[in-house]
């Protein structure tokens, strides 16, 4: 018989978490040891630095996806939000952070619009955000002519995306206060946990009392406004507002949060799990562009690094849809054997 030390250790590393913390652990190693200077200062500050706008939109997403949906629209949003920033501080002469209040507003209006039209109109969230991922990219565009930018901020502002506070990139304090409020929502408090009724079965949440297209609305709300967020850390960051900001990001977001161990399908899954995804991600994509000594069909791996960190990134989604609908196929498996066995135990007296 099994001591319950040995039995918790065992739970423990049967931990989707615990895995992604051993991945993590091996990419450092790995990159530390084919890289170079991969674990200075410097290179550690910017992997945070250059990726928080992918890690704020990733725990964003959670709650979406944790009711059942998908959001792929925010990446299009970044840009559209990005655009409307510059041209309130550049054309309106408004206020930097006053502006950046306002992108926010900006992307928390898309995200209802997603939102009214996916509990409203019950269309699939898939089809709405990619409906939308085109609009607000065309949006973008339009106010831009497909060519003009906006810069010239002033320094007080761009040093939130430049600058280190107690040794910190300044905008990872910022991605901490966000990541803190949504994990207390979705984990702490009553609304939050909905999120999981809703995405595991939401007949039976809406017969339970909750209000499913109110809840729901909330968390495409949530995303949008960090994803106006997540751009003006970006203009920030860039010194430049264009239309092109966040392209492809919803991709690396989504990869971020299943790759966490949150069910695409909705109804399970962890914020810290999220979080892991994202820095595995961050470490993988940087970690490449340190390899300069070894080659790839006669081509450095550095120099490279942008499309092997895409195909990597296709394939750990990939890999982590497959276990993920393995995992369900297999607790629906293990349930209907239980439910046999008890059947069988107890059969019907007459």
């Amino acid at each position: 018989m099994s001591s319950p030390r040995s039995f918790s250790i065992k739970s423990l590393l049967a931990r989707h978490e615990t895995v992604l913390v051993l991945v993590i652990l091996f990419e450092v190693v790995l990159f530390q040891v084919l890289g170079r200077n991969f674990l200075k200062a410097g290179n550690v500050s910017n992997i945070f630095r250059h990726s928080v706008e992918i890690g704020l939109l990733a725990v964003a997403m959670t709650p979406v996806i944790l009711t059942g949906g998908i959001d792929l629209s925010v990446g299009s949003m970044m840009g559209l939000c990005a655009v409307l920033f510059g041209m309130m501080v550049n054309v309106l002469g408004m206020n930097p952070w006053l502006a950046g209040l306002a992108a926010i507003a900006c992307g928390a209006m898309g995200g209802g619009v997603n939102a009214v039209l996916i509990t409203r109109l019950n269309l699939p969230p898939l089809i709405v955000t990619l409906g939308t991922f085109s609009l607000f990219r065309g949006l973008a565009e339009a106010l831009t002519k497909g060519a003009e930018s906006f810069s010239g901020f002033p320094p007080s502002f761009l040093a939130l995306g430049n600058s280190n506070i107690a040794g910190l990139p300044a905008q990872i304090w910022v991605f901490f206060v966000v990541a803190a409020a949504i994990w207390f929502l979705v984990h702490r408090t009553t609304f939050g946990r909905s999120f999981r009724a809703i995405g595991y079965a939401s007949e039976g949440a809406r017969y339970a009392g909750i209000p499913v297209a109110r809840n729901t609305s909330l968390a495409y709300i949530i995303a949008g406004a960090v994803a106006g967020l997540a751009s003006v850390i970006l203009v920030a960051r860039l010194g430049e507002a264009r239309a092109n900001a966040g392209i492809g990001y919803e991709l690396l977001a989504i990869t971020a949060v299943v790759l966490g161990g949150v069910s695409i399908f909705g109804g399970s899954g962890t914020l810290c799990g999220t979080i892991l995804g994202w820095i595995a991600l961050a470490i993988l994509n940087n970690g490449l562009t340190r390899i300069s000594d070894y080659k790839i069909m006669d081509q450095t791996v550095a120099s490279v690094a942008r499309e092997l960190s895409g195909l990597l990134t296709g394939l750990l989604l990939l890999a982590a849809l497959a276990i993920g609908a393995s995992t369900k196929t297999l607790a629906v498996r293990r349930a209907r054997k239980q439910s046999l066995k008890k059947s069988n135990s107890n059969p019907a007296t007459s």
